[in-house]
């Protein structure tokens, strides 16, 4: 059947602009791409009306992922500011564990402005000023897409398949008209709510735990980010994008035990003006931060969506849930499942197979080269969400070995070896903590059977509903046993 397009990616923001200058560069050009994008040009890649809403921080691996795949590599002003890696530290700032290596903060603003030249150079069009409302289908294959012009203007565009790269709250994928292995709605314990300041500051107090232009710190505290994180990134010496996020269900518990009514933004402001190494901060102005200083935005925290694909259709970036669900890192992720996504997409076009089985690679792919971890960092992060600040400061302290620290800033999972309790001194500090350190250990085995599990991905949907089975019961079984205590009216 003859259709208007090959391929239309519905979103410009990130995942889908990588998506589309993949498809274009797998297919030499050759594919007739189009993206639709509700953002006048001049606003590419915005997230709300906030702005570029995002902690803007990539690793060092995900650019060179983008660069050795597709050519792609960005530079200033694209690139603001390098960092040796990430320290997330203790409630009270004691302890600390590197996590992840080199990497970069990223201008949000002026990022997409870029992705965009990238993708017109590989052929890809763009309608902007326009909203993808609903997905066409026929025969059980989606067909295209309908929506609304900014001038009201109803259309409707054809195409071979469809990217669903709008969001976590996607519509498409929500009322996605045919029979599909997609998940289309999210429990409310698996969104945070974030937000965050991108601020100049004169320096205050010099103290590494609270800023250096080295490293994005993020902090582990159940008070000013219960059930959450917090985090201070810079973007430069005197820069700074600084934020938290908090589940619904976990600040309702902290209000209800501290007697408070604290929301979203008061947390935010509390967590800088409490932060002493930043002095007189005032939203960064000027073209690259106008728009774009102050915003909050909802990220996904759970595993990526099981299955990404159907007949004609896949989800890519938050809308296919990407973000790390343990600290909401949703660049990186999307990086790698872009540029996969792009090239099985071409493979499938060429094959002239957009069936769910034509495209199923994209599932197999992503899982084994980077979405393995995520189910695994699910229940770390559920674990997490139970231990009050005291349990964290003892267990970051006592129980985390040179090991376990090298697993982590390799975004492998800790092995918590020390809390098998062979030495004496450790046993003593064990018992002292005991539910501490058998929940470790059982976050750690559980951790390991979920990622040999998502490495054993099935190679087609014929062995998606077994294998879907075993991950269900293992992930159920987690979810009740690190059910958060309710705090007693």
């Amino acid at each position: 059947m003859k259709t208007d397009y090959d391929v239309i990616v519905a979103g410009g923001g990130m995942a889908g602009l990588i998506t589309a200058s993949a498809i274009g560069y797998y297919s030499k050009k050759g594919a007739k791409v189009l993206v639709i994008d509700r953002n006048p040009p001049e606003e590419a890649g915005k997230k709300t009306n906030n702005g570029w809403t995002c902690g803007d921080a990539t690793s060092l691996n995900s650019l060179r992922f983008l660069e050795n795949n597709i050519g792609i590599k960005y530079e200033s002003p694209e690139l603001e500011h390098p960092v040796k890696g990430v320290l997330v530290y203790s409630p009270d700032h004691k302890t600390k564990v590197r996590f992840e290596g080199e990497g970069y903060i990223l201008n949000r603003k002026l990022l997409p402005q870029r992705q965009v030249r990238d993708a017109k150079s590989f052929g890809v069009e763009f309608w902007f000023n326009t909203s993808a409302e609903r997905l066409t289908a026929e025969n059980g294959y989606i067909t295209g897409v309908t929506g609304r012009k900014e001038d009201g203007t109803a259309f409707r565009v054809t195409s071979k398949m469809v990217v669903d790269a709008t969001g976590s709250s996607s519509v498409l994928r929500k009322f996605l008209p045919i029979e599909s292995k997609i998940e289309k709605d999210l429990d409310m314990d698996d969104i945070e709510a974030t937000g965050r300041y991108i601020l100049d500051f004169d320096q205050g107090i010099p103290d590494e735990t609270y800023f250096t232009p080295d490293y994005c710190l993020i902090h582990l505290d159940q008070y000013i980010a219960p059930a959450g994180y917090a985090w201070v990134f810079p973007k430069g010496k005197t820069r700074v994008n600084i934020g938290l996020g908090v589940s619904k269900s976990g600040l309702a518990r902290r209000n209800k035990k501290f007697k408070l009514n604290d929301n979203l933004q008061s947390l935010i402001d509390k967590y800088v003006k409490d932060n002493t190494a930043i002095k007189n901060p005032r939203q960064s102005a000027g073209p690259a931060f106008d728009g774009n200083s102050k915003g909050n935005w909802q990220v996904p925290v759970r595993r990526h969506n099981d299955c990404m694909v159907a007949n004609g259709f896949a989800v890519v970036g938050d809308a296919a849930w990407l973000p790390r669900p343990l600290d909401a890192g949703g660049i990186g992720p999307s990086m790698y499942a872009s540029v996969i996504l792009g090239k099985v997409v071409v493979r499938a076009l060429e094959a002239n197979d957009l069936s769910e089985q034509g495209l199923w690679g994209y599932n197999v792919e992503y899982m084994t080269t980077h979405g393995y971890q995520m189910a695994s960092f699910e229940v770390l992060r559920r674990y997490l969400q139970t231990l009050t600040n005291e349990q964290i400061n003892y267990g970051m302290k006592h129980f985390l070995s040179e090991e376990d620290v090298r697993a982590i800033s390799e975004r492998r999972h800790p092995d918590f070896n020390r809390v098998q309790m062979m030495n004496p001194l450790l046993l003593m500090r064990a018992l002292s903590e005991y539910d501490l350190a058998k929940g470790l250990r059982y976050t750690a085995k559980k951790s390991q059977t979920l990622v040999e599990h998502n490495l054993a991905y099935p190679t087609s949907p014929g062995g998606f509903a077994d294998w879907k089975k075993v991950l269900l019961r293992e992930i159920d079984e987690t979810t009740e046993k690190f059910k958060p205590i309710e705090v007693a009216g």
